[in-house]
């Protein structure tokens, strides 16, 4: 290839949903480790308010040296929008997408259905994969079709709902349950129900991000996950165990305190490593994932094994973030991890382009 050598990497990252700010640390950190004799990285921010700006602050970091980039990545610079930038960088050679955005309006599908439409090869699943693991709710009732071990759920729209809500959900589940908002992640939204009358208020708190919730009962088990990677042939990393610095793996435990302790690999019986490793790839295929994902899991030990508790096709790439730890574990160093998906990225994006008649 004539000039610059390097894959043109669009970073996108902030984003419209409650995750915002986890997505600016997040990007940092992936612009921090990829390597930039192979990537000339164009970093995009995604406003609050949903306006795309190149990140001028990124970029200036960027030319001074990966160590320069700090902290969170700021989304302020000059107004853009996807088409002339992926248009510009295609004409300079191949370019990869690289969506690091959680939650709504990111990790939905929506912005993977942008991306296909702009036919730009971009990392993680596509549109069907990414709104079905996004939305709690739809992923268990594909997941309980393949036969895959769940906690025991149940799932509203806010107009279902009435004033005996709780008290049926408290007698089909029993106290305590967790009430989570169906399309959100990193824990925003998330209540562990202990009453009736705190059942009343989880909802209420959870219907502020979302009009679709999931109810699920509380499992005395052990947090387990599972990184995935690959395309038709994926492959899982060596489980990860968490062990909660507070009541529950909530918003702070994973972002601000740091209280969480994180056992990589964790320490479970070579059979069961073996079998939630299988586990988790059957969750990958069943949702349609590709890519990356990290599949969440309870183990009930004694009881029913493995429950699924849920996926995320853009899991947290953060310093303390368990996906690139385990993948570590597993012998594939962070720099390496990032070149993997973005051949992944390439390879399925040439496959789809082959399969789709012109």
């Amino acid at each position: 290839m004539d000039g610059d050598p390097r894959i043109n990497l669009i970073v996108l990252f902030g984003g419209r949903s409650a995750e915002h700010d986890v997505s600016r640390v997040t990007a940092a950190h992936v612009l921090r480790a990829a390597d930039p004799a192979k990537y000339a990285i164009t970093a995009v921010g995604i406003s609050r308010d949903g306006e795309w700006q190149l990140s001028e602050s990124a970029m200036a970091a960027l030319a001074a040296g990966p160590d320069a980039v700090k902290g969170e990545l700021d989304v302020d610079g000059p107004p853009t929008s996807a088409a002339p930038v992926l248009a510009a960088a295609t004409a300079e050679g191949p370019t990869v997408v690289l969506p690091l955005l959680h939650g709504p309006l990111g990790e939905d599908g929506t912005v993977q259905g942008l991306l296909e439409l702009a036919d730009a090869p971009y990392v993680g699943s596509g549109v069907l994969g990414s709104a079905l693991a996004m939305d709690k709710a739809m992923a268990k009732q594909v997941l309980a079709q393949h036969g895959i071990a769940q906690a025991r759920w149940l799932a509203f729209h806010e107009e279902e709902l009435s004033a005996s809500t709780p008290s049926v959900v408290a007698d089909q589940l029993g106290l305590p349950v967790f009430v989570k908002p169906s399309n959100l992640g990193s824990s925003v939204g998330i209540t562990k129900a202990k009453t009736v009358r705190e059942l009343e208020r989880a909802i209420r708190l959870a219907l502020d991000y979302d009009e679709w919730l999931v109810i699920e009962e509380a499992v005395a088990g052990r947090e387990i996950e599972v990184a995935v990677l690959g395309n038709t042939h994926p492959r899982a990393s060596v489980p990860g165990e968490i062990v909660p610095g507070r009541e529950f793996y909530d918003y702070e435990d994973k972002y601000v305190t740091d209280g969480a302790r994180l056992l990589v690999p964790a320490p479970l019986p070579e059979e069961a490593a073996a079998t939630v490793r299988l586990l988790a790839i059957d969750v990958f295929r069943a949702l349609r994932c590709e890519g990356m994902a990290r599949v969440d899991f309870f183990y009930e030990e004694g009881g029913r094994g493995f429950l699924c508790n849920e996926t995320n096709t853009i899991p947290g790439f953060t310093p303390i973030s368990m996906y690139p730890k385990l993948w570590e574990a597993t012998g594939l160093p962070y720099s390496e991890l990032i070149d993997e998906l973005v051949h992944l990225a390439l390879e399925r994006h040439g496959r789809r382009r082959h399969n789709t008649k012109r």
